[in-house]
């Protein structure tokens, strides 16, 4: 008898593990809802901008390539280590992966190995024969099977395919984390570079403009000088000097940024430049690519499509629900009145316990799963075709930023420098008494304006890059 039962015990199984079904919807990918090319952005003359012949994608470029500052290079190596975001996100795998296993532990039976006792004292009046009380004693030992879903209709199925893309868009997501804060540290590092630099142009400016305010209030005392002048020169030192605590203070704050994204206080104090426009021309010169071949280079669109196939499999299980459930348990062993003879022949037991569950009224409670899972697919392909336009509008963006930036960062220097001339020619005219003091402070204001504006247009130029890296995929690779 006994190995007629594991003989029908393991066809069931067999049957359970091979035959079942899917009611889950035939997965098919939404069509990316956008054009099927980048809007053209017409280069200004001269731009150089523009990506350069040869150059790697941005997903085969790794950072440490892309990035050549080597201070930078350190921060974000420490970033990946230390950034709490990241951490978290690569716990999450671990909370997704752990979630899996428990669900695709359930296609499987369970085998139980079970050892148990039992001593018991049975009154007098339930022995007639001889009135006295007696005390008895049971030992059983066996394997179980307990409750085993036979899956015919793939409802535990579809849970652990559910269960697998929620795992593998975990996956995707941290990789997601790690490009955006690869972009994150670098944008926040050029930040304070920036601020650095203007930074040290105001401080050079209030230097010179203190000296020439002495020099005014010395040809004040001497009456070579109008007390209009001074009040000039002093409104003029005194601006540089608002600028360069302001710029002292967004120094301060873009560090302590940088700090957090890194995660650990930096090794050594700030150093370094701006990216020179070599290097980010450099940086520019990644190919744009297709729309399409966004699906495949972006972390973020891959997660909301396993997203998408989660919810896919899930209505699998709210549908599954409406068929029976059939389950099993089975259990084999042996019992005795006396621990010494558990295992003599004679004493096998064994049960076969075949269940059979037809839901027949739940008060709408399976189609209200059914409709719940199908409008979270919905929300899930409303949010895969989201994120493709998000990423479209990202490089669109970056590109639009790239085809203009090269020339406006000339155009901004070409006024810096004609700033300067002007400045030097109105100062020669000054000292041959043909410009007026206010002429020269005037062109002084104009040119401090014009440094500080030149350097915002390299940060903008710099930070654009980045950015079209960063929505091309980039970042992964070291």
């Amino acid at each position: 008898m006994n190995n007629n039962i594991l003989k029908l015990t393991g066809a069931l199984l067999a049957a359970g593990l091979l035959s079942a079904c899917s009611l889950a919807p035939t997965f098919e990918r939404p069509s990316a809802p956008v054009a099927s090319a980048f809007p053209a952005n017409p280069p200004a003359a001269d731009s150089k901008g523009g990506p350069g012949a040869g150059a790697k994608d941005a997903v085969d470029t790794g950072w440490r390539e892309f990035f050549a500052d080597q201070r930078l290079q350190q921060l974000i190596a420490t970033a990946l280590d230390n950034n709490r975001d990241l951490r978290t996100a690569a716990l999450r795998i671990e909370e997704a992966r752990a979630a899996y296993n428990i669900t695709r532990a359930d296609r499987l039976p369970n085998l139980n190995a079970g050892l148990s006792g039992t001593l018991a004292r049975t009154p007098g009046f339930q022995n007639p024969a001889t009135g006295q009380p007696t005390i008895g004693e049971q030992f059983n030992a066996g394997l179980s099977i307990p409750a085993f879903e036979l899956d015919f209709f793939g409802r535990v199925r579809s849970l652990s395919e559910a269960a697998l893309a929620t795992y593998l868009s975990t996956d995707e997501a941290r990789q997601a984390a790690q490009i955006s804060l690869v972009a994150e540290v670098a944008k926040a590092y050029f930040t304070e570079r920036a601020y650095a630099e203007q930074l040290a142009l105001a401080q050079r400016t209030y230097e010179a403009r203190r000296r020439t305010y002495e020099l005014t209030r010395q040809r004040v005392d001497v009456g070579a000088s109008s007390l209009l002048d001074l009040r000039s020169n002093e409104t003029l030192m005194e601006t540089a000097r608002a600028s360069a605590l302001a710029l002292a203070r967004q120094r301060a704050q873009a560090e302590n940024a940088l700090t957090l994204l890194v995660g650990a206080p930096p090794a050594q104090a700030a150093s370094g430049n701006m990216a020179d426009d070599a290097q980010i021309d450099a940086m520019s010169s990644v190919p744009e690519g297709l729309p399409s071949d966004l699906i495949a280079r972006r972390p973020d669109i891959r997660a909301a499509e396993q997203r998408l196939r989660a919810a896919n499999a899930n209505i699998g299980a709210a549908r599954a629900a409406f068929f029976p459930r059939i389950s099993l348990t089975a259990a084999i062993g042996s019992a005795s009145p006396a621990f010494s003879q558990l295992f003599d022949s004679g004493n096998d037991t064994w049960s076969f316990t075949p269940q059979l569950t037809l839901p027949i009224f739940d008060a709408g409670r399976n189609r209200a799963n059914l409709n719940l899972a199908e409008v979270r697919k919905n929300i899930a392909v409303v949010d895969y075709e989201r994120t493709i336009q998000t990423a479209f509008r990202e490089v669109a963006d970056a590109l639009a930023a790239r085809s203009y930036l090269a020339d406006q960062v000339a155009a901004q220097r070409a006024i810096q420098d004609a700033q300067a001339e002007r400045l030097r020619l109105l100062t020669l005219r000054f000292e041959n008494g043909v410009a007026s003091t206010l002429d020269v402070l005037d062109a002084q204001r104009e040119l401090f304006s014009a440094e500080q504006q030149l350097v915002q247009a390299r940060l903008l130029r710099t930070t654009s890059a980045i950015d079209l890296y960063r929505a091309l995929g980039g970042g992964l690779k070291q």
